[in-house]
């Protein structure tokens, strides 16, 4: 959401930058005192402060005898076994015992079903261990009101818009996580105003008692009174009509396969049905290859995803990377090939601090594509800092992100109503810094868009805030090569 110009945004930009630097030099812990351990990893009871104090050898050998959950009262035993490094039998070194805690409850929490979670010693029996799991659930269950501008963010509905009521999205959401305890999910959407659409899915990570192979299901059928028919000065162009302009059916079946911890492999299957208005051909003739009144194409892809990171919901060391490759349509109507890749990596820098280098890029095949197919940066989680405002079509391209980040702050506070909301919302705010440049290669731009087959520089300073369900709201104001500038907010994601 524009707030600011440049003109009065002076202030803020080094209220920002001051936060920046001097908490990354200070590297304060903000936490209150002995809330700082609550959710790390304990390695011995609480009788025994440190592994050096037991009166056993580092070397010593312990066969883990029980693995106890606590606190799981929805999420079945086996999800959480699933994640840990180690089982039931196996034996493992005293001295490694810190280690393997770290990385068992860092698997635990990257579940996204958790708000806390510890890995303990319950009790040391030579040549026995005991070890108890404990986790506090999340909301599962969110029925929500959906209310979401149309247009690809809240500047480009207020500003360029005006706000208009007529391109708002208002219905009902049900998000349900971990639907039988399975670490499963359900999603439906009822959603009436601009457009009308019903959606609803399903996925469930294992289907087999190997737990190696999931399923997701997924159906959306709609219709609107207002298509983008063309793209003009770099923006999108719109036109309106009484009657429906568009109707679509998209359908979605997918297996995916877990071998091991951090790769999951995804194989799909999708069926498409598109129908556009006469007026929008009017408009442009080369906005899909027409086949008749109605378009129905198929879709098979490969998504291959490797996470290893601290902290998925919002991560500050790892590295992260996903590969997709799809083939959508099987005769002249649509027919393209495309790849897409993008990998980030976090680094810390001392306890409060980290940076990311990210990048990102599609291609598409053959060149000669209609509009329909040429979205590309601006577009979904392909977008530049600081060109909230503008798209570049094309058919190959991307873009390099890098960001400084520093935690501000860290703390939990209570609500009232405590039957209602018994957890503590946490709240951390990280100050950043970052910047990114881009390039789209569009064989035939058109005559007024300047932004393809050129390079895109931007950069900004800005604030993370992280709250209660892991959701992250991104405060940022960004600038681009044309002198442009605002403050926009944004939904994190991993990359």
């Amino acid at each position: 959401m524009k707030i600011l110009t440049l003109k009065n945004s002076f202030l803020i930009l080094i209220l920002i930058l001051s936060g920046c630097y001097t908490t990354i030099f200070a590297q304060t812990d903000t936490l209150p005192p002995g809330s700082k351990e609550v959710n790390k990893a304990s390695p011995v009871t609480q009788n025994d402060p440190g592994i050096d104090s037991l009166p056993h050898s580092l070397e010593k050998k312990f066969i883990i005898r029980n693995i106890i959950f606590d606190g799981n009262r929805k999420t079945r035993d086996t999800i959480l076994l699933r994640e840990l490094p180690f089982k039931r039998g196996d034996s493992i070194l005293l001295k490694n015992i810190p280690e393997l805690f770290e990385l068992a409850k860092t698997r635990i929490l990257n579940l996204d079903l958790f708000q806390k979670g510890n890995v303990s010693v319950l009790l040391f029996d030579p040549p026995y261990i005991d070890i108890r799991v404990e986790v506090i659930e999340k909301w599962y269950l969110l029925p929500l009101p959906y209310f979401k501008p149309v247009d690809r963010n809240l500047n480009q509905w207020l500003f360029e818009k005006g706000a208009s009521t007529a391109r708002i999205d208002y219905g009902i959401k049900l998000l349900w996580d971990n639907v039988t305890g399975n670490n499963d999910k359900l999603r439906f959407y009822f959603i009436t105003g601009y457009t009308r659409q019903l959606s609803f899915g399903y996925q469930r990570p294992y289907i087999d008692k190997r737990q190696k192979w999931g399923i997701n299901v997924q159906v959306d059928v709609g219709k609107n009174h207002e298509v983008q028919y063309n793209t003009v000065h770099d923006k999108q162009q719109f036109i309106k009509d009484s009657g429906f302009l568009r109707n679509f059916f998209d359908s979605k079946l997918e297996f995916s396969y877990r071998k091991r911890i951090y790769t999951t492999h995804y194989f799909g299957l999708g069926m498409h049905s598109l129908r556009l208005g006469d007026t929008v051909f009017r408009l442009n003739p080369n906005i899909i290859k027409r086949s008749g009144e109605q378009l129905k194409y198929g879709e098979i892809y490969y998504r291959m995803r490797y996470q290893n990171v601290d902290y998925t919901p919002y991560p500050t060391q790892g590295h992260a990377a996903e590969i997709f490759l799809s083939k959508q349509g099987f005769n002249n109507a649509i027919n393209v090939w495309q790849l897409n890749v993008k990998s980030i990596g976090y680094w810390r820098l001392g306890k409060l601090s980290y940076y990311s280098i990210g990048a990102s890029g599609t291609i598409k095949v053959p060149f000669k594509q209609p509009y329909y197919n040429q979205q590309l940066l601006g577009y979904g989680d392909m977008f530049l800092r600081g060109y909230e405002y503008y798209v570049i079509d094309g058919v190959a391209g991307g873009f390099v992100n890098a960001s400084l980040a520093t935690r501000l702050t860290n703390f939990s506070f209570s609500l009232p109503f405590k039957r209602v909301f018994p957890e503590p919302v946490p709240l951390k705010i990280y100050s950043k810094i970052f910047g990114n440049a881009g390039y789209v290669y569009n064989p035939h731009p058109g005559p007024t868009n300047k932004m393809p087959n050129r390079l895109l520089l931007g950069g900004g300073i800005g604030f993370d805030i992280f709250t209660v369900n892991n959701f992250t709201l991104k405060v940022e104001f960004s600038y681009n090569h044309l002198g442009e500038n605002g403050i926009y907010l944004q939904k994190k994601d991993i990359y």
